[in-house]
């Protein structure tokens, strides 16, 4: 089958005078945390704050990000074209040669560029824009289990967007990826506002909160779904556990100004991501305009995972998971483990809905599925090694 049920509708200062060793959050934001709850989230991050070009960080990942990138870009390649191959409908290389540069219109040609190339594209759109949001929740809560699912912000996404696609016209679709960015931003700011206190706001509780405001905006989203058309229920249910089988030509058009413009604004924000790692205190000794910096970076986070729940539903743990991968690869310098996020990010989740589409002779399974089977251990997993610090 080759879709799912369809739903309608900072300063320039250096870090050399910190100390020698990842800080302990100061008094003044209110956690007293130790920052090393990642095995060196903080720490090879403030190396790269003091000591790296351009606040990469000084690691053996980092020395081998140069052939790491093109590792990664050929294995987003590869999996956008195992994805566009993979389905009932046989496709030889000459005929999707013919389809793409060629225009020609017989069925193997239509399916490719109408259902599987659209649907692959929309998933390395997501799958990108998740793991880049995971990034830099973590740098912001300084925390190694933030993503936009645990800290509630998807679920806001899923409100704005299912407002739209459930109770409005056909004809306001277009407002899809705006009702779902104002939901996000919204439940961002409600997490913000019950988490913060007199001596400030510390990652622990913004964590605690994300989950409380989560659980309440699942309620919610049941609520509208029970009381939504009949004929609408299934498609919404299905699109609630992830699918990219909403994947046209139009939705990728649309969903990518969106992308790009949160991809790059937070390329931009990567020097005051690494000493946001080192604490509030040292990061403002270096120069940094920390409250306007946390604020460019929750609501650009926000506007990524927002615009892609529009269109993709509810997919978990994708920004978790893949931080923590890219890490290993090319180290905690967020220019280099930004856009290595998102390639991998990309191919993560195009190979986990190519494994969706396939795994079931009865049908389809939802790409979120998928993703929590892998996301759920993963997430114990860090529980268990960080030894309860986050």
């Amino acid at each position: 089958m080759e879709g799912g049920p369809r739903l309608p509708g900072g300063g320039r200062g250096h870090a050399r005078r910190g100390p020698r060793h990842p800080p302990r959050a100061p008094d003044g934001d209110g956690s007293g945390a130790d920052l090393r709850g990642s095995r060196g989230l903080a720490g090879e991050a403030g190396e790269g704050a003091r000591g790296g070009r351009g606040g990469e960080a000084v690691t053996a990942g980092g020395k081998r990000s140069g052939a790491v990138f093109p590792v990664l870009a050929a294995a987003l390649l590869g999996a956008l074209v195992l994805s566009a191959a993979t389905g009932p409908v046989s496709i030889s290389p000459r005929a999707a040669f013919d389809a793409i540069f060629r225009g020609t219109d017989d069925t193997p040609g239509r399916v490719l560029l109408s259902l599987r190339l659209p649907r692959a594209l929309l998933g390395a759109l997501v799958g990108g824009a998740l793991a880049s949001s995971g990034v830099a929740f973590q740098a912001l809560l300084r925390n190694p289990l933030a993503d936009p699912y645990i800290l509630g912000v998807s679920g806001g996404a899923a409100v704005g967007a299912l407002t739209v696609a459930l109770f409005l016209s056909a004809d306001a679709s277009p407002l899809l990826p705006l009702c779902a960015f104002g939901g996000a931003a919204l439940a961002a700011l409600a997490v913000f506002l019950l988490a913060r206190r007199r001596s400030g706001v510390s990652p622990e509780r913004l964590i605690l909160m994300g989950v409380v405001v989560g659980a309440f905006l699942n309620a919610v989203i049941m609520l509208m779904v029970t009381l939504s058309p009949p004929g609408k229920i299934p498609g919404a249910l299905y699109w609630l556990m992830g699918d990219l089988g909403l994947g046209t030509p139009r939705r990728v058009a649309v969903l990518f100004p969106y992308v790009a413009l949160g991809t790059v604004l937070l390329y931009l924000l990567s020097r005051g991501l690494d000493l946001l790692l080192l604490g509030d205190h040292a990061a403002f000794q270096a120069g940094l305009s920390v409250e306007r910096v946390k604020t460019a970076t929750y609501l650009t986070a926000s506007l990524l995972a927002g615009s892609v729940v529009a269109v993709s539903g509810l997919i978990g743990f994708v920004g978790l998971i893949v931080p923590h991968g890219a890490r290993v690869l090319v180290g905690s310098g967020h220019r280099r483990l930004l856009p290595a996020s998102f390639l991998l990010g990309g191919a993560f989740l195009v190979l986990s809905d190519t494994l969706a589409r396939v795994a079931s002779p009865a049908g389809e399974l939802p790409v979120g599925a998928v993703t929590a089977l892998a996301g759920a251990p993963f997430f114990l997993h860090l529980l268990r090694r960080n030894g309860g610090r986050s």
